[in-house]
């Protein structure tokens, strides 16, 4: 075993050393423009994009022609709110989507507000979920657009998308869901779930970083988008410049081994997680799992890979220091650098303590059965000398009711 551990497969994921062997001729041999349409170098470019089009498609059920290729989730995220909002301005103005969302999207919505876009922030309920008579009642004559998170990235829950698509076409609403972190760890299918357009990104399974998809439906309804990136037309006209050939390759053989091996993969995850979990409820008390259906169950509603649990009286931070030797994270990659808690855990409605003393553990496919083991017995470690060190863990365990207590000022 090698230290240090990874375990923050939630930020980003190490390259399969398949895909990278399968993008390598692509940076070398052949480097041809997917664009050039008058030599050889050109057409293999384009036929392995091709290629990769339908890989793609087919790990969400998609047609190749829906895909768009885009430099990775924030972009597809931005063209899907952007694009939607300004090709059906006439139709309205109004798109839903839930406090629990990926920055990607929140500051996308902002960005539409200043631009005289409503947007509706749902609340979630205490185990991440969004409340479908909530979503149904925000619905209105003017709404173009729901777009709510396949899984979420901090605490893994996965919404119930294909409901939420059967109610948005019923109201003739479009539904985009930002499938970054569930594309390739549980099965998802764009008819079946009712989805209109779907983000999804290369670096998040053990693909390349700086590549990512959209897929935007063809029929029943067919989606059109106002490009945000003006060119050469590429991409049927919705996302133009020179297409990243290595980069998409890698992502269509990422998606390809994805399928392949998922239901075993995910099952093998979930053992590790469960296993992870019990350790440190057996040997810690007054641990929390965050946005589990229910406290003992971690079920169907969660990524297999994922455990976001909060140890009380600890402080995120000094637990993240103890366990220097372990890559973990106390909330999403893209807000760590903030020492405000997680804003999803407080959305929850996690008191500011609870948010701070959270940690996010996301397991991937090159994690052991050792390193959990090595894991396990740090955090509980390490949570029990930070206890030690607690007045107020001492004082909750004498039953003293800390709400209650008048603390003087100096």
């Amino acid at each position: 075993m090698k230290l240090p551990i990874y375990m923050d497969y939630h930020a980003t994921t190490p390259m399969d050393p398949r895909v990278f062997a399968t993008m390598k001729p692509y940076f070398l041999e052949t480097f041809g423009n997917a664009a050039s349409r008058n030599h050889s170098f050109g057409w293999e470019a384009e036929e392995a994009v091709e290629k990769s089009r339908k890989q793609i498609a087919s790990l969400i059920g998609a047609t190749a022609k829906e895909i768009v290729f885009t430099s990775g989730a924030t972009e597809s995220n931005n063209l899907a709110l952007k694009g939607v909002a300004e090709m059906y301005a006439e139709k309205g103005n109004h798109i839903i989507t839930a406090a629990t969302e990926h920055k990607a999207i929140l500051d996308t919505c902002k960005r539409l507000e200043k631009h005289g876009v409503r947007v509706t922030y749902l609340p979630v309920q205490t185990n991440g979920l969004v409340d479908m008579e909530q979503l149904q009642a925000a619905i209105t004559d003017k709404t173009i657009l729901i777009s709510l998170m396949y899984a979420n990235n901090e605490i893994g829950v996965l919404q119930p998308i294909a409901e939420i698509g059967k109610l948005a076409k019923s109201k003739g609403v479009l539904l985009h869901t930002d499938a970054t972190q569930a594309v390739g760890k549980v099965p998802v299918n764009v008819i079946k779930d009712n989805i209109d357009l779907l983000s999804l990104s290369g670096h998040k399974m053990y693909g390349p970083k700086g590549v990512g998809a959209l897929y935007v439906r063809r029929k029943g309804p067919r989606v059109q988008l106002t490009a945000q990136m003006d060119g050469g037309g590429h991409e049927r006209g919705m996302r133009s410049g020179t297409l990243n050939v290595p980069g998409i390759v890698g992502l269509g053989e990422a998606c390809a081994l994805c399928q392949a091996e998922m239901a075993e993969e995910s099952k093998r995850l979930a053992h590790l997680r469960d296993k992870l979990r019990d350790k440190l409820q057996s040997e810690l008390d007054e641990t929390y799992i965050n946005g589990a259906v229910d406290i003992n169950y971690l079920g169907e509603h969660r990524l297999p890979n994922n455990l976001n649990i909060s140890f009380a009286y600890v402080e995120g931070e000094s637990l993240l220091m103890g366990i220097n030797d372990i890559a973990v994270s106390s909330g999403s990659a893209c807000t760590s650098a903030t020492l405000e808690p997680s804003y999803v855990l407080k959305a929850l409605g996690a008191g500011d303590d609870l948010a701070h003393s959270s940690i996010r553990f996301g397991l991937g496919r090159f994690n052991t059965e050792e390193e959990v083991d090595y894991v396990a017995a740090k955090v509980i470690d390490v949570v029990k000398k930070l206890r030690d060190l607690s007045p107020l863990y001492e004082m909750a365990k004498e039953g003293i009711d800390l709400s209650k207590v008048q603390w003087a000022a100096h």
